[in-house]
C-alpha cells in the first residue's frame, strides 16, 4: 500500500509502467449494459436544467468583511498549483455542486470506491486538496494562496494519508505511471489529503476568462437545449461540422444551442500552450460569428480519466447549464509513451456515459465521425463509404510540418483564422 511518496513506495507503480490495465478498462465498459437511456431533463423556474442534485448552485464566495475575518483565522498557508487552483475555482463557483469544500475521508473513499458520495448522488472523481505539511490537523485553517492572490481559506476537517495505488486502480483503470494522472497523484501530490468547508475570497486570474456557471447560465437561452462540446485543443473543420451537426441529433430541440466549452486548466504536455489556445478560440468566434454557437471557458484540469472524467465533465456542464454533451471516440483518453497502448476502449467511455445518462439527468449525443470528401463537402464516413465518395485526409503529423515549413494549410482541415494564430506561435518557438 502506497503512503508516501519514496522509492520503494512508487515501486508497484514502477513495475507496471508499460502496463495498463486491461481489466480495470473491461471493468468501465462492462458496467455500460446497465442500460443507455438518455434521462429526463428537470429544468427550475429559470427554465435552465437544475445543477446536479437538484438543488441550487452553490456559491462559496464570501463578501469582504467575512473574508478579511476568516483570513486573520488562518494558522497556515499553501500555495496552489495550476491544478488546485482550477480546483478551488470550480468549489468556489459552484462547478462542483453539491460539494461545498474539499472531500472529506469518507467522502473521497466512496467516490474512489463507488463513484458516488455517501449520499448516494453520482460522482466522478474525487476532488481533494493535498499537502506534505504534516503538522496541518483537523481544525486547521490554511489560507490558500494563488500567484501573489489570497483565493481561499480551508476550513479542514478530515487529514488522512491516502491509498494512491488503489486509488489509481479504481478511478483511472491502472497503476501505471504511464498514465498521466497516475504520475500526477504519485509524484505531484503530496503525502496527505485535506478535506473541508472552502471560502473563496476572489477568483484566480488567469488568461482564459472564465464566466462562473451563473453567468454562464444567465447568456444561455431558457426552455430549450444546450449542448456541451469538450475540447482542449484548437477547433479545427472537422470539430466544427461535428458540433455543428450535433444540433440536428434526433433528441435536441430545433432551437438548441451548442455551448463550446473549452478546458484551460492543466493538460497534457505536448498540447498546445493555453494562450495559444485562448487566442485560436477567440478569433474563431470572430469569424464564424453563429447564433446557435455559444463559448465559455472551463478552469478544469484534465485527468485523462477516459469513463470516469466523461461521468466529472458531463456533472460540471450540467450545473454550467448543459441539458447535453456531446461524446465521442476516445474521450478524456491517452496511451503508454512506451507501447503506445490506449488506456480505455475506443467507446468505454461513451458507452460509461450513456449508461449513467439517466440517473444524471442528461441526453448524450454520440459525435459523428464526419470526412472531407471532394465531391460533397464534409459527410459521415458511413456516406462516403456508402456513396464511393473521395476523401481528404491530413494527418496531425503532417498539420504540425506543414505549418513549420510554412506551407498553405487546406481551408477545408482549418480556419484561417485559426491557422494564422498557430502560424505566429510556430515562429515564435522558432525564433
Amino acid at each position: 500500500m502506497l503512503r508516501q511518496i519514496t522509492q520503494a513506495a512508487l515501486r508497484p507503480l514502477l513495475q507496471q509502467a508499460a502496463a495498463p490495465l486491461a481489466a480495470a478498462t473491461r471493468t468501465f465498459s462492462a458496467a455500460a449494459t446497465n442500460g443507455d437511456t438518455d434521462g429526463t431533463i428537470e429544468r427550475g423556474p429559470d427554465g435552465h436544467i437544475l445543477p446536479h442534485g437538484n438543488g441550487g448552485l452553490v456559491n462559496l464566495m464570501a463578501d469582504s468583511a467575512a473574508a478579511e475575518a476568516a483570513r486573520q483565522r488562518c494558522q497556515y498557508q499553501l500555495e496552489l498549483t495550476e491544478r488546485q487552483a482550477c480546483d478551488v475555482e470550480l468549489l468556489t463557483v459552484g462547478g462542483f455542486t453539491p460539494l461545498d469544500g474539499f472531500m472529506n475521508e469518507d467522502a473521497y473513499r466512496s467516490v474512489v470506491e463507488r463513484m458516488r458520495l455517501p449520499s448516494g448522488l453520482l460522482f466522478g472523481l474525487p476532488v481533494v486538496m493535498d499537502t506534505s505539511n504534516d503538522a496541518i490537523k483537523p481544525g486547521a485553517k490554511v489560507l490558500l494562496t494563488y500567484k501573489g492572490q489570497d483565493v481561499a481559506v480551508l476550513d479542514v476537517e478530515s487529514c488522512w494519508q491516502p491509498n494512491k495505488v488503489v486509488e489509481a486502480s479504481k478511478c483511472y483503470g491502472s497503476t501505471s505511471l504511464e498514465h498521466p494522472a497516475v504520475s500526477m497523484i504519485a509524484t505531484e501530490r503530496g503525502r496527505f489529503y485535506l478535506g473541508g468547508k472552502v471560502t473563496g475570497f476572489e477568483l484566480p486570474k488567469r488568461v482564459f476568462p472564465c464566466h462562473t456557471p451563473e453567468q454562464v447560465r444567465s447568456e444561455l437561452p431558457a426552455n430549450t437545449d444546450v449542448v456541451a462540446f469538450q475540447c482542449r485543443n484548437p477547433i479545427h473543420r472537422a470539430h466544427y461540422e461535428l458540433f455543428i451537426r450535433a444540433l440536428d441529433a434526433p433528441n435536441v430541440a430545433k432551437d438548441g444551442v451548442v455551448l463550446v466549452h473549452p478546458t484551460c486548466g492543466p493538460t497534457q504536455d505536448d498540447d498546445i500552450p493555453g494562450i495559444v489556445r485562448y487566442h485560436t478560440y477567440e478569433v474563431l468566434q470572430k469569424e464564424v460569428q453563429n447564433p446557435r454557437v455559444r463559448w465559455a471557458y472551463l478552469p478544469y484540469s484534465m485527468h485523462m480519466a477516459g469513463p470516469r472524467e466523461a461521468i466529472q465533465h458531463m456533472i460540471i456542464r450540467k450545473n454550467y447549464g448543459c441539458t447535453h454533451f456531446i461524446i465521442g471516440r476516445d474521450m478524456a483518453g491517452c496511451k503508454s509513451s512506451l507501447t503506445g497502448e490506449d488506456f480505455y476502449g475506443h467507446y468505454d467511455a461513451q458507452d460509461f456515459a450513456k449508461a449513467h445518462a439517466r440517473e444524471l439527468g442528461m441526453k448524450t449525443v454520440p459525435s459523428l465521425n464526419v470526412v472531407y470528401t471532394e465531391e460533397k463537402g464534409y459527410v459521415t464516413a458511413d456516406i462516403a463509404e456508402a456513396e464511393g465518395l473521395h476523401t481528404k485526409k491530413l494527418s496531425g503529423t503532417k498539420f504540425r510540418q506543414m505549418l513549420r515549413s510554412g506551407e498553405h494549410i487546406p481551408d477545408w482541415f482549418s480556419f484561417s483564422s485559426v491557422i494564422e494564430v498557430l502560424r505566429e506561435h510556430q515562429q515564435h518557438q522558432q525564433q
